[in-house]
C-alpha cells in the first residue's frame, strides 16, 4: 500500500482510501483489493486537503468508518469536503465503497440525510437481506454476524436498492447499479483491529449488556466467518468492476 501522493503503476487501477482514524483502517479488505490488482492509496482526511483531490482520477473511491457525524460539517470540514467528493464521483457513476461513516456520508452526497439514531447499534450482530441483497455481493452476509458499532444511520437515497437491513436500524446496506456499494455494518474487522477498538470504546459495552470478555469470546466464535464473507462481498463487487473496465480496454 502507498499514500495518497504515490503514483500508480503501469496499467494498474487505483483504489484511493479516505481514512478517519487509524484504528478503522482497511484490516481484511486491504488483501482483496491488492489480489484484484489495485495500487491501494491511503489518505488520512482528518490531516489532508480532501479539496485537492481529483474526485474522478482513482478507479475506485473508498470510504471508511470513524467517530465523526456526517451531519455537522461545521465540526468537521474535511468531512463536508468527502461529502462534496463523492457528490462529484457519484454524478459519474464512479465506482465507490463506503463502511459505516462512508455509508452516511454516501447517503448525505445523494441527496438523503444522516442523523443519529436513538441507540447505538454495538456488538456481533448479524443483518438480514432483501431480496435485492440476496442478489447482490451482501448475499455473502447472509448468517454471518459482523461488529457493528455506530450510533448514526440515514435515511435510504433515492434511485438505490436497499440490501439489508437490521431489527434496529432499517438501512444496513445499499448499492446503485453496479458501481456503489455501502454498508453499514464493518467488514474490515481483524482480530487487532478488534482489540484496537475494544481498547479505544470498551468502556462503552457495560450499556449494551457486553463486556471487553464477551466481545473476544464473541470474535473468536464469528470472527473467521466474518471475515471470510467481507472479502466474498468486496471481491465479488470487485469482479464486477472489472467487468465494467473491460470492454473499455478492448475497444482502446
Amino acid at each position: 500500500m502507498t499514500d495518497g501522493a504515490g503514483a500508480a503503476a503501469a496499467g494498474r487501477p487505483v483504489a484511493l482510501v479516505l481514512r478517519h482514524d487509524s484504528a478503522i483502517g482497511l484490516g481484511n479488505l486491504g488483501p482483496v483489493l491488492e489480489e484484484h490488482g489495485y495500487e491501494v492509496r491511503v489518505v488520512d482526511a482528518p490531516h489532508a486537503d480532501v479539496t485537492a483531490i481529483d474526485a474522478l482520477a482513482p478507479d475506485l473511491l473508498v470510504v471508511l468508518g470513524g467517530d465523526e457525524a456526517a451531519y455537522e460539517p461545521d465540526a468537521y470540514p474535511y468531512v463536508g469536503h468527502e461529502i462534496e467528493l463523492l457528490r462529484r464521483r457519484v454524478a459519474a457513476g464512479a465506482p465507490v465503497f463506503g463502511v459505516c461513516l462512508g455509508a452516511q456520508m454516501l447517503a448525505e452526497a445523494m441527496g438523503t440525510r444522516a442523523y443519529r439514531g436513538p441507540r447505538k447499534e454495538v456488538g456481533w450482530l448479524g443483518v438480514d437481506l432483501t431480496e435485492a441483497g440476496d442478489a447482490s455481493p451482501v448475499r455473502h452476509a447472509r448468517g454471518i454476524r459482523f461488529v457493528q458499532w455506530h450510533g448514526d444511520t440515514f435515511d435510504l437515497p433515492e434511485g438505490v436498492e436497499r440490501l439489508a437491513s437490521s431489527p434496529q436500524y432499517a438501512n444496513q446496506a445499499f448499492r446503485a447499479g453496479d458501481w456503489l456499494l455501502a454498508v453499514q455494518f464493518h467488514p474490515e474487522v481483524t482480530p487487532a483491529i478488534h482489540e484496537d477498538w475494544l481498547a479505544a470504546w470498551g468502556d462503552e459495552l457495560p450499556g449494551y449488556g457486553l463486556t471487553v470478555e464477551a466481545m473476544r469470546a464473541l470474535q473468536a466464535e464469528h470472527g473467521p466467518a466474518a471475515e471470510a464473507a467481507s472479502r466474498a462481498i468486496l471481491g465479488e463487487f470487485l469482479d464486477g468492476l472489472a467487468a465494467r473496465r473491460r470492454p473499455a480496454r478492448l475497444a482502446g
